[in-house]
């Protein structure tokens, strides 16, 4: 089953030699979770400054400058993995560097048998 580990954190708690050494751990984990057949992606985002909200409300789009929701922790990036169940999702959540000083949520994916393909 696909799960999508969505990393939640307060950025202004990271220095930039942190956020690097995670970096690096982050890349390492992957390329252990490819050689298990396990990584569908991976990415860090860029800071919560650079968000745009779009919502469309009785036909009306509006854009603003920033996040859905103004929290102390904002969506930092995410894992997407295959994992035989949520109890093996949640052992591959406890490694990811992140971890010690985020959230990480842990969501299944609704696979559509309609969308494209990667390939």
């Amino acid at each position: 089953m696909k799960y999508m580990l969505l990393i939640y954190s307060d950025e202004n708690d990271w220095t930039q030699s942190e956020l690097e050494k995670c970096y690096a751990d982050s890349t390492k984990l992957t390329h252990e979770l490819d050689a298990n057949g396990q990584f569908l992606g991976a990415a860090p985002l860029h800071s919560v400054a650079t968000a745009t909200s779009v919502r469309v409300r009785d036909g009306k789009k509006l854009v603003t400058d920033g996040p859905f929701a103004e929290t102390r922790e904002q969506l930092g990036g995410y894992f997407l993995i295959d994992a035989t169940d949520l109890d093996a999702a949640i052992a591959i959540a406890a490694r990811l560097p992140s971890a010690s000083k985020s959230t990480i949520e842990i969501r299944p994916i609704v696979e559509l048998s309609s969308l494209p393909l990667d390939e």
